[in-house]
Parts: C-alpha cells; structure tokens; sequence
C-alpha cells in the first residue's frame, strides 16, 4: 500500500486525531476556562465530529491530564534528567533550568494551565489534587534537589529547602499568571510582560546572591 492511496492518508489522519483533539482542547481551556469548556466545543475546535473525542478519551478531565502530562510533566521530566547529569556550577544549571522552563512551558499555551488550576481548583478538586500530586510536588522536589547540589559542593550556603524553593518559584508563576490574565488586555504591557525571560533571570540572579556564601 502506498502512502499516497487514500486508505494511508485516513490512517495517518486517524493517527493524528488524539494530538489534534488535545491541541484545541488546551486552547480552549485556556481561552474559557476548564468548566465552562464543553467536549462538543473541544470537537468542533479539533473539526472533528461531536463523538471523535469519546473514541479516545472518556472525558474532557482526562483531556485536561493527558495535555499536562504531554506538556509540563513532560519537561519536569527532561529538566529532571539535565540537572541529574549537569557538570557545571549549580548557579549556571538554575539559569538553564529557568531558560528551558520559559521557551518549552512558559511561553507556550500550556502555560495558561497554571491559572487554570488557580482559578478551577476549588471546582474541581480531584484535577487540582491531580495537578498538586503530578506538576507541583516533581517541580519544589527537583528543585530542592538543585539546592541541594549547591549546598553540598559549598556554592550555596544552608537555606530553608521548602521557603527557598517557593521564593525560586514565585517570579516563574507570577509572570505566567500574569500574561494569561492582565498580560491579555490591549495595551497592557508593563513589568515582567515587556520582557518576561528578562525578568526571570534577574529574579533569579537575586536569589542567587542571597544563596552564595560570602
């Protein structure tokens, strides 16, 4: 069989449906929020037909998990991996960390997942719970384990894990918060939204003087 003939070109169609069913989900989630979106929405921005959805999964929860696991846990994951192996200074992997968190996560659509949650979490326990269980807890634990590291080859001075961690943090959430809710309006262009990879390393450049012994 060719991949020309109209039989290979409907099974690469089919192939791809899943992916395409998760890409117009996460645009519709971020655009109208998870509650208010519904599985025929998801399907007529995917242009497929009301049920395609259903063939794949059983609802628009396990949509939501299956775009968090693809996009964010997915590059916890990576980022997991280069920090296990990194050979440089413990200051220089944070500035890489931070670097491939906004250009894969930060500055994509699935960035708006983190508002999402905010804003649905009280709605929708068992995905906040999901959420907490799959981005949060991987992401302060992978971090803790950074400081860690510098604490042990004498880079960092000995700081409270968890508090240091949620400081790290803040700045990243703030700004991917921010240009999913005021970061939308017309106009509104100001602080970390004008040049937000900027203001991440400069955040973090403050921490990091704060950790580095005298």
């Amino acid at each position: 069989m060719t991949e020309n003939c109209p039989i290979a070109r409907w099974r690469r169609k089919k192939e791809a449906r899943p992916a395409e069913i998760l890409d117009a989900a996460l645009i519709q989630f971020v655009e109208k929020g998870f509650r208010a979106t519904k599985m025929e929405d998801i399907a007529r921005a995917a242009g497929v037909t009301k049920g395609t959805p259903y063939l794949y999964f059983q609802n628009k929860e396990e949509i939501f998990k299956a775009i968090a696991r693809g996009t964010i846990v997915a590059n916890l994951q990576q980022l997991a991996q280069v920090a296990a192996g990194y050979q440089g200074s413990t200051s220089d992997l944070l500035h890489h960390m931070i670097e491939h968190w906004w250009q894969e996560v930060g500055s994509a659509p699935s960035a708006g997942l983190c508002k999402l949650m905010i804003a649905e979490a009280a709605n929708f326990p068992e995905l906040a719970l999901f959420y907490f269980e799959e981005v949060i807890i991987p992401s302060n634990q992978m971090l803790a384990r950074v400081l860690e590291r510098g604490i042990a080859s004498g880079e960092f001075r000995e700081v409270p894990l968890v508090h240091t961690v949620e400081a790290m943090l803040a700045p990243l959430l703030t700004t991917m918060i921010f240009n999913h809710s005021f970061g939308q309006l017309p106009g509104c262009c100001i602080g970390s939204t004008k040049d937000p990879l900027g203001f991440l390393k400069d955040a973090l450049d403050l921490v990091l003087h704060g950790l580095k012994k005298n």
